[in-house]
């Protein structure tokens, strides 16, 4: 049996193994989810909420932007407490207040630390203590309890209205005056901040002193701390990276490059490929992309100065057009855009160059694939702007409105739209390569991977759709990550090493049998810790103990093939020098050069430092997080995505001169801004949270008064430099496109 089909057979195991574990969680994580009770009742008979306010709460919360104002359960936006943190703590030290006056008739804070731990002692297990009755599906709490309940609610109506009392908590939280105007809304609302407060600190049935959330957060009061299993799982996450960077390492030492070389050509290939009308169609989307990215930075700056004045944008009262929720929405929204639209366009570019074979009515399909986008972007970004300002029903938020869930918050209706744009490319992408995968080559594997990533990549996003508008929240997030996760860390990974290694054959520094085995081995490498890794992101959304094993374990093997980037790096720099032709691709290769360097420093370096189960406790939903998400989001799907734009735009116009100083400039701002936007604000502002958070909760490290501090402010005006150096990249980038089509100056010959 030959290298190549012991790899096709490896992979196909493991693909079946990993995604039936995953399906195994799922049905598990549906079974041990943290219940919604009928009702919330007091000893004395008293109903504070029923399921249907629970349940309406979670609409109304999503409406106004859910996790893209503050967080619950740790995902969300970085601005606003977590809710479900804030109204564990409050609700907490209510309880404490209503037990030292019974017991001595005195204020908790006037009494001394032995009197203090004696109060704990006697409040701790009437919140640890699960008193849900699963007969009646019915949560009873003490009428003490109850009191501290409503004292809480009282304090979120008053925040979520346009209360006077409350102002200043709210432009600490770049909250809107009367961000939920409807009474009943905001009375339901805390009805669903409640649960998700209640499962945090709450014993799950069958275990001694271990939460729904397995004890985040962190609250000292209740006793809520590290589970053994957090420190257990992060021991041996650390073990398995060790071993699969040494196994990876052999590997390479013996197999990686065992035969020459091939002589380069003497001209570009590329050269040669006919560029077909479907392929000059794509141009388009290129100059969106640009657009997009442009928006995107304008929204990102205008997000971050949310920190800074609130409600207000030097003086202006943005929050009153744009809220923070919005703009973040937007921000975040439009990154997975742009850079999405540019993988696609890259794809529908290649598959007829892959193929040599232009099918009848591609470009007609290229064309309304490209109008239904632009209906996407802007009816799912209007539909956000009425629903977060509260001008739409809320019967139609769910379709045409604001999910609340972070990166896919776009209305169902919209969603569902994008999934069948998602089905046309996936079409148009398969006639065109039909011919390439009925050949027998030496292409074929690398051809085979390409199409079944674009299958992976069209499919995986229904996953959005197995949720309803009342569905669970450990459900929702259950689903959301299979989008989120596998597309960008597993999918799309594969594409983009299938597509660069098609690339690399053509241009004739690569032979086809080598670059197919090494395609086939990366692939197996990413899917290996890229599937089973996506629940590090569920260890605290209502999952048992298997869930964080198996997130700690392979979400490390995330990070082994990156072990070894110098190596990718050096042999994509040394294709860049192998002939005097290349000159041409060398601001592409050196945006995959970029992409290699973040992928080391930005989804390694960062990333495993909030991947295990220990760090992600104290981490999650902080400015730590927020600083590997950019490193690499942007530094390493960013970066490929505008590699991959160029080389396909050195195609569209092989003969125009470029403005090389544009992309010199733009490549180093990109860089250099980047690194200053996580040394300059994200590291040490994550490191201050950290340190706050180990030594006062969870929650007090998302307050507005630790947020508020003038150390804070001052680190978050320092990301300006980092921000404008960034900026002034994508104005030279949207330059360099713009000269390219509107003043163009033929190369010489």
């Amino acid at each position: 049996m030959s290298i190549t089909k012991r790899l096709w057979l490896g992979l196909g195991a493991l693909l079946a193994a990993s995604f039936a574990v995953m399906l195994w969680l799922g049905v598990d994580l549906i079974h041990t989810k943290p219940p919604i009770p009928d009702r919330v009742v007091a000893a004395n008979g008293q109903v504070l909420y029923t399921k249907d306010d629970i349940q309406k709460g979670q609409q109304a919360w999503q409406s106004i932007g859910g996790q893209q104002l503050g967080s619950v359960w740790g995902h969300g936006a970085l601005i606003a407490p977590d809710w479900s943190a804030d109204w564990l703590h409050r609700e907490t030290v209510a309880m404490l207040e209503l037990q030292a006056r019974a017991d001595t008739g005195q204020s908790y804070d006037s009494m001394d630390e032995t009197e203090k731990a004696k109060i704990q002692a006697s409040v701790k297990p009437q919140i640890r203590t699960n008193t849900y009755d699963a007969a009646k599906n019915e949560i009873v709490v003490s009428n003490q309890r109850a009191q501290a309940i409503s004292a809480v609610a009282a304090h979120y109506e008053s925040l979520f209205s346009n209360d006077p009392a409350t102002h200043k908590l709210r432009e600490a939280y770049a909250m809107r005056e009367g961000t939920m105007p409807d009474a009943d809304s905001r009375r339901a609302m805390t009805g669903f901040f409640f649960w998700a407060a209640w499962a945090t600190g709450t014993d799950r049935p069958g275990y001694e002193n271990r939460t729904y959330t397995n004890n985040w957060p962190y609250e000292p009061l209740i006793g809520n701390k590290p589970t053994s299993d957090n420190f257990i799982w992060s021991v041996f996450s650390i073990l398995f990276l060790i071993g699969g960077i040494g196994l990876l390492a052999w590997h390479y030492a013996a197999y990686h490059r065992k035969e020459d070389l091939p002589t380069p050509p003497e001209k570009d290939p590329l050269q040669g490929i006919t560029i077909t009308p479907s392929m000059k169609a794509t141009a388009k989307y290129f100059w969106v992309v640009v657009a997009l990215f442009l928006c995107q930075i304008l929204l990102g700056a205008t997000t971050a100065h949310f920190q800074v004045e609130g409600q207000e944008a030097y003086g202006f009262a943005i929050s009153e057009i744009l809220p923070y929720s919005l703009t973040r929405t937007w921000h975040t929204q439009l990154a997975v855009l742009w850079i999405a639209t540019a993988w696609l366009a890259t794809g529908l570019y290649i598959a007829p160059a892959v193929s040599g074979y232009e099918p009848k009515y591609q470009r007609l399909g290229v064309n309304f694939l490209f109008v239904c986008l632009l209906i996407i972007v802007v009816g799912s970004f209007v539909g956000q702007w009425f629903a977060v300002m509260q001008k739409m029903d809320m019967k139609y938020n769910f379709w045409f409105g604001h999910q609340g869930w972070e990166y896919v918050d776009i209305g169902r209706f919209w969603q569902a739209f994008l999934f069948i744009g998602l089905l046309l490319w996936l079409l148009l992408m398969g006639r065109s390569l039909w011919p390439a995968l009925k050949r027998k080559d030496e292409m074929s594997s690398i051809v085979g991977l390409l199409f079944l990533s674009t299958v992976a990549i069209a499919l995986f996003y229904g996953a959005g759709l197995m949720w309803g508008e009342k569905s669970h929240m450990s459900v929702v997030d259950y689903w959301r990550w299979w989008v989120v996760h596998l597309w960008v860390e597993g999918f799309f990974e594969v594409f983009a090493v299938a597509v660069l290694s098609f690339l690399f054959v053509k241009l004739g520094l690569l032979r086809g049998k080598s670059a197919t085995i090494n395609v086939l081995f990366a692939t197996i490498v990413y899917m290996a810790g890229g599937v089973l890794g996506m629940f590090h992101h569920l260890y605290f959304s209502g999952t048992t103990t298997a869930a964080v094993a198996l997130g700690a374990s392979f979400s490390a093997l995330e990070v082994v093939p990156l072990a070894l980037i110098g190596l990718e790096a050096h042999e994509t720099w040394s294709h860049s020098r192998a002939t005097p032709w290349m000159e041409r691709y060398r601001w592409p290769i050196m945006f995959f050069l970029a992409t290699s360097f973040w992928n080391l420093i930005g989804a390694g370096l960062f990333g495993f430092l909030v991947n295990t189960p220990i760090a992600l406790y104290y981490m999650q939903g902080m400015n730590l997080t927020a600083l590997h998400g950019h490193t690499a989001l942007f530094g390493v799907y960013g970066m490929l995505g505008i590699g991959l734009m160029l080389f396909c735009l050195r195609g569209l116009r092989p003969q125009v001169q470029w403005p090389t100083g544009l992309l010199r400039g733009a490549f180093w701002c990109f860089n250099i801004g980047l690194g200053l936007m996580g040394l300059l604000t994200l590291l040490p502002l994550g490191v201050l949270q950290l340190n706050a958070a180990l030594e006062n909760g969870y929650w007090f490290a998302r307050s507005a008064e630790f947020m508020n501090r003038p150390i804070i402010d001052m680190l978050v005006w320092m990301r300006m430099p980092g921000d404008m150096v960034f900026a002034s990249g994508a104005i030279l980038l949207a330059l360099f496109v713009a000269i390219k089509w509107l003043k163009p100056k033929l190369a010489a010959n």
